[in-house]
């Protein structure tokens, strides 16, 4: 919703002036824009959005819902009368009032009647600002009473004589549907000598000896509860006379000469007359002084009723029924009187108005007689409600002056006279508020140049804000152009050029403040193709290349496609795409068609064509090739109804035989200019029968088709108008579908010119309930498509049929379509919703089906809103954001998967159709149990010292639960790898730093640490940290990131340094096996290099003994090392195929001699590996120390050994619960 801020449009140019466009406050009521933040400060009165109908029939079988919904700020509270005094529903067991609405549920089906709750109810909404009424809704339950028990004596009568045949149905509520049928139930045949009256009963003009049957038996069905009563069979014997007396035409129904009939506006007047004699008479019908409405007059039951549908005042009149036969005629006058209900001239709008501002209530209508206008305020006769200075009461006109925000109410409008009411809510709010622009702030518009520019600028305030736009910074000169300005302040540029481009500012100002608001408008180049794809005629097996060059602002990124006949290029590697080219190699005869370049960007897109065609190799020289010349010389013959003989003289063939002509036609009546196609005849041909259709004006043109093309179009041939005739077709597409919950609309594709046959197309649209016994309704329209049948119930099947008609005649009898009413919202929200808990990410959902006729649409499913309501552990209070999961069909159950653990969940459910969602079931409250947490969020040892680590951590992201203590599990591993026992600590829950004490020092460490809730141990993190060598640590200067490379005779050592500068580097190296070590000037001593080389030529020796070991069948131990490493409570993963796992050599990680220093950290990351050439050793018994000396046996069980006694805990798998949904 906008505010209504000007007229349509205002047009504004300048010279040297500065560009300011206004907005100037019209006298009219401001509305609410439905912005969510603007609402959320904004205080409204109640206005009734939804209520149960004035006449409320219900079915004492089912329980009883009466509607009121309303809408305020803050949200209304609701109250309710019966019968003119307060409802107090909490006294009465039995209702119930749904939670945030007035609706009322009273629960008869498990007891309590129907009738006890009959009356006159009437709805309150009220807030701070006022309270709004409903209509007053009468609440009575349908009734179908059976037939009284009468004895009914044989009718026996001479052939010729009238007969009635009384039926006088039971009073039900509605009204019963008559109908007679016999002992089969099958229907009794009525014709014009035998029908049924409009009270039911079976008038005979003159009985037949076929008419003796002891079975005429009178139906009265009661839609509303689906009942059938009937009434006892009647026995008719007609006894042959041997002649019988003709005789003139008397009526049966209505007595008399004159009667009178009243009937309200708006709804159908039925008049009826129905007459004996013999023969049978036959009815017309007159209107003294004035015509039948040729659009609205229908007659029903063989003429013997006479429909106006949609009466008003002006078919007030006399009326006149004339039966008549060879003997005679008689006449009977009905004087009819139309009469109307309240109905709104002008009903009062809703008011927003600002402090000291004036406006008016007006509140009009009409009927007959003249209703009586009277105001409510707050659902308070007006003249005993408390006075308000600020209003005067002018007949059927409220007149507000200086108001005030005292002055906030609802005012009730009541129309009525004797033959109903209108009752209008309309509240009159009064808001002070500043300026409010609702549109985004430094929003950037794209527009193509010379295209049109929108710059929005939505506002709110109260009183109405004025509104000026400026161009860059105030007081920029408009030089040209002309702007356009938009109701809701959005300012248009018609023709966007490139000095458009710039910073707009919308500013709004009323006396309370003022916002402004900038917006940025960029103009691009249009996107062209400088360089189109040109014809080509090329040999099959020879390459086309087809060329399209592209120009675009520079700021946009094209891109170019090629297509073939519309559709994508043929996945082949002939077809080649470059920058601006296609290339199509080996051309074959499938590849003629049309190629088509497009270029698209974010703002517009271009194309161009070319055709291809593809041509038989000739020999050389080649001729020239060439479409054909056009024909010429058109001659028609033979000219019929509906056919007629086309010859013509083919040109040139210019050396490609002609293979077929191309024959079209053009409408110069109904399509004047446009040519269609007609036929095709092959090339050997020079004439054609062709077959025509009626009422069209026909010229005919040939064109020749040869192997390079089509040729240009022959002179057209001389024009041929056929004759008009009734149509052939009726409309396709017949559909009837409801737009609102009380009509049917009926669409169709209706005919074009071509097919209407002569002038005056026009259709009678018909239509009936399908499950009813109603005739047929039926309206002739114009040439249209639609046609919308008012007043309908809700959501019933239709029988449908649309037949075409012109100045000649109906075309034949059309197919017969179903379709259904409109929908609404369904009524009933799933009841008995039932949830089981499977785990804790998995719930499963049931809930009893609602009954199919409160849905009230077509079914499409069950929608579960569910959300966290909070969590258990309340570590994690996030927004509440709902989630949705639609169930299709009739479904009563459904999975609830992606839980989290430990929560606690609210969810309801709603059924679903065409037309939207219906009430939610109350909120069921689940919890999901305790889960294992997630690993902890992060682990680093800080502090190492000769004998002691620090261990921190945060705790899991996701604890699921209540964490009842850290499993901290640890264990040495050695220089080759090998773990040694594992300790296993527990640690309390809120501990996020531990410090173990008494371990060995220089000594590599791997430590396991788990979060523990009453569902288990969660996932693990790990670590390894190695204690350090002295308690004393270097700070300044710092070497870090210490590297070796070797080569045969030398190696490169580099390392990091932060400290002073001017210092000596002095780098300590030893032999494997020593302990002897000195420290030199790597830039003065030479015999270094020869060093490294003898260690590197002795690793290469080692290396060359290992693969040659290998070679002969010796298996390695690196699985034993994978174990090393893992997880010692996970099992690995490879056991059965004996395949490797992948290492990475880090030869970086090791030493160049055993007193080298570790990083100053003294901290090692779990991913780093250690892996050395001591990995590798041969079979499972050897393995190298660090000194290079074989040092005994390598045990393949050592990664079994630390984990001995410990057990790891699994969390529940997501996957398991997905594959568990339903």
């Amino acid at each position: 919703m906008q505010l209504k801020i000007m007229p349509k449009k205002k047009r504004l140019s300048g010279s040297r002036a500065p560009l300011m466009l206004f907005l100037c406050q019209m006298i009219s009521a401001l509305e609410v824009p439905l912005d969510p933040k603007l609402l959320e400060d904004l205080v409204q009165p109640p206005t009734i959005t939804q209520q149960s109908p004035k006449d409320y029939i219900i079915d004492p079988r089912e329980n009883i819902v009466i509607q009121c919904e309303a809408k305020g700020k803050p949200p209304p509270s609701f109250s309710w009368t019966r019968n003119g005094t307060h409802f107090d529903i909490d006294k009465d067991p039995l209702v119930t009032m749904k939670t945030g609405s007035g609706t009322l549920v009273i629960n008869i089906m498990s007891e309590g009647k129907a009738e006890t709750y009959e009356g006159v109810y009437q709805c309150t909404a009220r807030n701070e600002r006022g309270a709004a009424i409903s209509n007053n809704i009468v609440v009575r339950p349908s009734r179908s009473p059976l037939w009284t028990k009468e004895k009914l004596e044989p009718i026996i009568l001479q052939n010729g004589q009238s007969l009635v045949l009384p039926c006088r149905p039971p009073i039900g509520l509605p009204p019963a549907i008559i109908f007679w049928m016999d002992n089969s139930f099958q229907r009794l045949p009525q014709n014009e000598r035998v029908s049924q009256g409009l009270n039911g009963d079976l008038y005979f003009s003159n009985v037949l000896p076929e008419d003796t049957r002891e079975d005429y038996i009178c139906y009265a069905r009661f839609n509303h509860t689906q009942t059938i009563q009937q009434k006892q069979p009647i026995s008719v014997k007609v006894i042959s006379a041997k002649a019988s007396r003709e005789r003139p035409p008397t009526l049966l129904t209505p007595e008399g000469n004159t009667s009178h009939k009243e009937e309200l506006r708006g709804n159908t007047l039925s008049l009826e007359c129905i007459a004996e004699g013999l023969p049978t008479p036959i009815i017309y019908w007159i209107k003294e002084d004035g015509t039948l409405p040729i659009n609205r007059t229908f007659y029903q039951n063989f003429k013997k009723t006479l429909q106006i549908t949609q009466v008003s005042e002006a078919d007030s009149g006399n009326y006149q029924c004339i039966a008549k036969n060879v003997l005679g005629a008689i006449h009977h006058t009905i004087s009819v009187t139309v009469k109307a209900a309240p109905y709104w001239i002008m009903a009062p709008q809703n008011l927003v108005l600002s402090p000291g501002e004036d406006g008016t209530l007006i509140c009009r209508a009409n009927g007959n007689p003249k209703p009586r206008i009277s105001w409510l305020t707050n659902g308070v006769p007006i003249e005993i409600a408390p006075d308000d200075p600020s209003r005067k009461i002018d007949g059927d006109t409220i007149i507000f002056s200086h108001v005030q925000e005292r002055s906030s109410a609802v005012y009730q409008c009541n129309a009525s006279n004797e033959y109903g009411y209108l009752l209008a809510n309309a509240f009159v709010n009064v808001l002070a508020e500043p300026p409010r622009i609702l549109t985004p702030a430094n929003t950037l518009y794209q527009v193509i140049a010379n295209r049109p520019a929108l710059l929005d600028c939505a506002f709110f305030g109260s009183p109405l804000p004025t509104i000026e736009w400026f161009k860059g910074a105030k007081g920029s000169a408009l030089h040209e152009d002309i702007y356009v300005l938009h109701e809701n302040g959005t300012l248009e540029i018609p023709v966007a050029q490139k000095d458009s481009t710039g910073t707009y500012t919308c500013v709004a100002r009323n006396k309370l403040g003022m916002a402004k608001n900038e917006v940025h408008l960029e103009i691009k180049d249009p996107t062209r193709i400088i360089k189109q794809p040109e014809y080509a005629v090329v040999q099959r097996g020879s390459t086309v290349s087809f060329e399209c060059k592209v120009k675009h602002d520079h700021t946009l990124i094209p891109t170019v496609t090629w297509l073939k006949d519309n559709s994508e290029l043929p996945s082949d590697e002939r077809f080649t795409v470059d920058k601006d080219h296609l290339v199509v190699a080996d051309v074959s005869d499938e590849d003629g068609g049309t190629y088509t370049c497009v270029a698209n960007t974010t703002l517009d897109h271009v194309s161009a064509s070319a055709e291809l065609s593809v041509v038989a190799p000739t020999p050389t020289p080649a001729p020239i090739y060439d479409v054909p010349d056009p024909p010429f010389d058109l001659e028609l013959t033979n000219q019929m109804d509906k056919s007629v003989q086309l010859s013509w003289t083919p040109g040139d063939d210019n050396s490609s035989p002609i293979t077929k002509f191309i024959i079209e036609y053009e409408d110069a009546m109904h399509e004047a200019g446009l040519w269609h196609h007609q036929a095709e005849v092959s090339g050997t041909q020079t004439t054609a029968q062709l077959k025509l259709s009626p009422y069209v004006n026909y010229s005919f043109r040939v064109m020749a088709v040869n192997s390079i093309g089509r040729s240009l179009p022959s002179e057209a041939s001389e024009q041929y108008l056929t004759k008009a005739t009734e149509p052939d077709t009726n409309p396709t597409a017949v559909e009837g579908l409801g737009s609102e919950p009380d009509n049917l609309v009926i669409t169709w594709k209706p005919l074009n010119g071509f097919e209407s046959n002569g002038p005056g197309l026009q259709y009678k649209v018909s239509w009936r309930q399908k499950d009813g016994d109603d005739e047929w309704t039926s309206v002739v329209v114009a040439n249209v498509s639609k046609y919308i049948v008012s007043g309908t119930p809700t959501f019933v099947p239709y029988l449908i049929k649309v037949q075409a008609l012109n100045d000649m005649g109906f075309a034949p009898e059309p197919a017969v379509v179903m379709g259904h009413s409109g929908e609404d919202l369904p009524m009933v929200a799933p009841g008995n919703v039932r949830v089981n808990v499977v785990n804790s990410t998995l719930a499963e959902v049931h809930w009893d089906p609602v009954p199919l006729k409160s849905i009230r649409g077509h079914l499409q499913g069950y929608r579960i809103y569910y959300w966290k309501a909070q969590s258990s552990s309340k570590r994690n209070r996030r927004h509440i954001e709902k989630k949705i999961l639609t169930y299709q069909g009739s479904k009563t159950h459904g999975m609830l998967p992606g839980l989290e653990p430990f929560s606690h969940y609210a969810l309801n459910v709603r059924v679903v159709n065409g037309k939207g969602e219906g009430p939610a079931s109350p909120d069921r409250v689940f919890s999901t149990p305790e889960g294992v947490p997630s690993a902890p969020s992060s682990l680093k040892i800080i502090e190492p010292t000769r004998d002691s680590l620090t261990l921190e951590w945060d705790p899991p992201s996701h604890p699921n639960g209540i964490l009842t203590e850290y499993s901290l599990k640890y264990q040495p591993i050695n220089s080759t790898h090998e773990l040694g026992p594992l300790v296993d600590l527990k640690i309390p829950a809120n501990k996020t730093r531990w410090t173990l004490k008494n371990l060995n020092f220089s000594t590599r460490y791997k430590f396991y640490l788990y979060a523990q809730t009453s569902a288990g141990s969660g996932s693990q993190i790990t670590e390894e940290a190695i204690t350090t060598v002295d308690e004393v640590q270097a700070v300044n200067p710092r070497i870090s990131n210490l590297t070796a490379a070797a080569a045969e005779t030398c190696a490169n050592i580099s390392w990091e340094y932060e400290g002073a500068e001017h210092v000596n580097f002095y780098v300590e190296y030893g032999v494997a096996g020593t302990m002897a070590s000195r420290q030199v000037d790597i830039a003065t001593q030479g015999w270094f290099i020869g060093l490294m080389c003898a260690v590197a030529l002795l690793i290469l020796i080692l290396l060359i003994v290992c693969f040659i070991r290998r070679n002969k069948g010796g298996k390695y131990p690196v699985k034993e090392k994978e174990d090393a490493h893992a997880d010692p409570e996970i099992q690995p993963m490879k056991e059965d195929d004996g395949t490797f796992g992948e290492y990475s050599d880090a030869e970086d990680h090791k030493p160049l001699k055993k007193g080298s220093r570790t990083p100053s950290d003294r901290t090692v990351k779990k991913e780093d590996s250690d892996d050395s050439l001591v990995d590798y050793g041969e079979g499972v018994n050897g393995q190298f120390n660090e000194d290079g000396s074989f040092i005994g046996q390598y045990s393949g069980k050592k990664e079994k050994e630390p984990a001995e006694g410990n057990e790891s805990s699994e969390a529940p798998s997501p996957v398991n619960a997905m594959n568990s949904f339903v």
